[in-house]
């Protein structure tokens, strides 16, 4: 119970804080994908987010290190050539697969950077969609020392 209370003062915090700096709307904070959050495989989560198995595409860029040497703040961004809907980098190994997931405004640069945690050495996913679909690039980021616990 007490973890639930956490989660739910840590997420209206952060959402609190987003909508407050324009980053998202009330209506995008409301639409937030709890089942996504949670999932514990790739299937999971693609699941949740509508799909079966994005497609790979040069239209979508993952930029991140090779190797991270602390994994509990590893940069990470995402570009497109395409008109981005949402969103997500995924970190297959970690406990809670979906590390991020961003509603891009229409008319906005499809380009997203943040900082994810990384337990151990795993394939990190950048997915978009555009036009309804799913693309996504892939990388396998090698972690020297972890950041979830680790």
């Amino acid at each position: 119970m007490n973890q639930q209370r956490r989660a739910l003062i840590k997420y209206s915090a952060v959402f609190g804080l987003m909508s407050a700096a324009g980053l998202i709307s009330l209506a995008q904070a409301a639409e937030w994908n709890k089942a996504a959050f949670e999932g514990k495989s790739l299937d999971d989560v693609f699941k949740a987010l509508g799909t079966s198995s994005p497609d790979k595409s040069t239209t979508v860029v993952l930029n991140a290190p090779d190797i991270a040497e602390n994994g509990a703040v590893v940069p990470v961004s995402i570009t497109s050539t395409l008109k981005a809907e949402q969103m997500a980098i995924l970190v297959e190994k970690n406990p809670a697969v979906l590390a991020a997931q961003f509603f891009i405004p229409a008319g906005t640069e499809s380009f997203v950077t943040t900082r994810i945690k990384m337990g151990q050495t795993s394939n990190v996913y950048a997915l978009v969609k555009a036009d309804g679909k799913w693309a996504m690039a892939v990388k396998e980021i090698k972690v020297t020392l972890g950041g979830c616990g680790g």
